[in-house]
């Protein structure tokens, strides 16, 4: 049988005028000159170095300049004080004034809403008198708003104030504070996106997210401490006065209040030191040389900073570019509102809970288990946002929120100290994988010269998630975690469950439409729909905010006099 050239020991795969290929030599593919042998470049290297890959943002993100620094530590101090203060807000009002969980609750309600509701109108107020004037009067106007907010009791227990006159000062004081975080947050997330570049500005937002996490977490460290020295100071005071003294008032908040009021004057220190026209002028010089590095002419920088800056426009103009005219983004952000409520519920809901259903041990440091979820934030946030830089936003959404509200089942099994951190350690977990992307999506969406302007409006659903659960969390305390009576807890947290999945549902369900390119203007009847329903939705929210404000304002006042 004749023999094949394949099977010829003498044949020569690269013999000239030799056709057939040799089987073997398609699969080693065999370099047959040194030009083909190249040695990988460090930068290709390190692209397939996944320890690379995460270490990297922090790399970059600790050559930010000083002047951001100033931010984050002015923001990690900022996140301590509103939190701690959040958490006995309520109890605040509970013990000092005697309203109810309900009426507390509103009380509360109105102060977090109000906030974003603030951010809406004075969100673009870094936009048009600068990132630090505005830092600094925020600051300014939250110090003498917790002055008074902290020294009312005072006079309702030494003095003879009017409990009606009382009432309205301490409102007054959170007043002030919400019109000065309505400028804070905004300006604080404008500092971001102004002092960072491609490289840094994603770990730029995480780490901002996270040091006002680490912020909420110091008040469980600190605050119980303070809060059992002051309350045995403040004790020994009243019995001194011959005043009588109620064993379930909490006193010692006081104390912890003051400590918090002069956090806040060492935040407007930091901001003179580390935010000023010099480190200012700096940063900028140095953003603007690494452009020039990259390639960039003088007039194409030149010509972004003034596209950047705010431009005046007609109140017609407002209107036909605002962000929630875009059907798709309002759905977006809409769609995360019963995943939020869980954030509501910390401050709510929970000090209340860890304060009836659980033993004397944990009830002392009731404040560590409120404010547990901050440090997880602090520690996950970049790390996740590290991680997972170059996965897709939606994916990340759907993922994050799931994980974030799925615990919330873990609470309906019965008041446990187990569950409780399960849920919180898992809820972190959720909440660090979707939150930053979501405030950097919002950031970045912004046209040039209006990112204040739309940080302020991706807030809103935030501010209607504060307003809602608001409505309802003091009902369900008063009904399921009562002081005193039986408790039904797990029906409270499983109601909460089924409120808290919703949201990746809608989104999972949505995915393929909100993936959609922006510039695609969609006439759909769902668009339309939607945006119907979100209309309605608002103004059924606002209309309920006036009564809301009616009952806060009038009806509980008058029941007093």
């Amino acid at each position: 049988m004749a023999k094949g050239k394949n099977n010829d020991r003498n044949y020569d795969p690269i013999a000239p005028g030799n056709d057939n290929t040799n089987p073997l030599e398609e699969i080693i593919q065999l370099p047959i000159d040194n030009e083909e042998i190249k040695e990988p470049t460090t930068t290709e290297k390190e692209a397939t170095n996944p320890l690379r890959e995460i270490i990297q943002p922090f790399i970059d993100f600790a050559k930010v300049p000083k002047v951001l620094w100033g931010v984050n530590i002015s923001y990690l101090i900022e996140g301590m004080v509103y939190f701690g203060i959040l958490t006995f807000m309520a109890i605040y009002f509970n013990d000092f004034f005697g309203l109810n969980d309900h009426q507390a609750d509103l009380v509360v309600g109105f102060f977090t809403g109000g906030i974003t509701l603030a951010m809406l109108f004075l969100g673009g107020m870094s936009d048009k008198i600068g990132i630090r004037k505005a830092l600094l009067f925020s600051l300014i106007f939250m110090l003498i708003g917790r002055i008074i907010f902290t020294g009312v009791p005072y006079e309702m227990l030494f003095g003879k104030g009017s409990w009606v006159v009382l009432y309205y000062a301490a409102l007054f004081g959170l007043f002030l504070v919400i019109i000065g975080y309505g400028m804070y947050q905004p300006a604080a997330y404008a500092a971001v996106k102004e002092f960072t570049d491609e490289k840094t500005a994603t770990m730029g937002y995480a780490v901002l997210y996270a040091v006002m996490n680490l912020g909420g977490f110091l008040p469980g460290l600190i605050s119980p401490r303070i809060r059992a020295w002051y309350r045995d100071f403040f004790i020994a005071k009243l019995k001194a006065a011959g005043i009588a003294v109620n064993p379930d008032v909490h006193y010692g908040m006081l104390g912890v209040f003051w400590f918090y009021v002069i956090s806040t004057f060492l935040g407007i220190v930091v901001l003179l030191i580390y935010v000023n026209k010099k480190t200012i002028a700096k940063a900028l010089e140095e953003k603007k040389q690494k452009e020039l590095a990259q390639g960039k002419s003088e007039e194409q920088i030149e010509k972004e900073r003034q596209e950047n800056k705010p431009k005046k426009r007609s109140l017609k103009q407002y209107f036909l570019e605002h962000p929630l005219r875009d059907v798709k983004f309002a759905f977006f952000i809409f769609a995360l509102i019963p995943v939020q409520t869980l954030f509501a519920h910390n401050w709510l809901t929970l000090p209340q809970y860890v304060d009836r259903a659980f033993g004397p041990t944990v009830k002392a440091n009731m404040e560590l288990f409120v404010n547990f979820n901050p440090i997880l934030i602090f520690i996950l946030t970049p790390l996740v946002a590290a991680i997972t830089a170059k996965s897709d936003t939606m994916k990340m959404m759907i993922l994050g929120t799931f994980v974030m509200a799925l615990p919330t089942f873990f609470l309906a099994i019965g008041p446990n100290v187990y569950t409780l951190f399960a849920y919180i350690i898992v809820m972190s977990i959720g909440e660090a994988m979707w939150q930053p992307r979501f405030l950097q999506y919002a950031a970045e969406l912004a046209p040039p010269g209006r990112t204040g302007e739309y940080m302020g409006i991706a807030q809103f659903p935030w501010f209607l998630t504060k307003i809602i659960t608001a409505l309802y969390a003091g009902w369900f305390l008063m009904h399921y975690c009562p002081v005193e009576g039986p408790k039904h807890t797990e029906q409270m947290w499983f109601y909460y469950g089924l409120i808290a999945i919703t949201s990746p549902i809608l989104l999972f369900l949505t995915r393929g439409w909100l993936r959609k390119e922006k510039e695609e203007r969609d006439e759909s009847i769902l668009s339309t729909i939607i945006a119907i329903f979100i209309g309605i939705i608002v103004v059924a929210i606002l209309i309920y905010m006036v009564k809301m404000l009616i009952t806060i304002l009038v009806t509980i006042p008058m029941s007093r006099i």
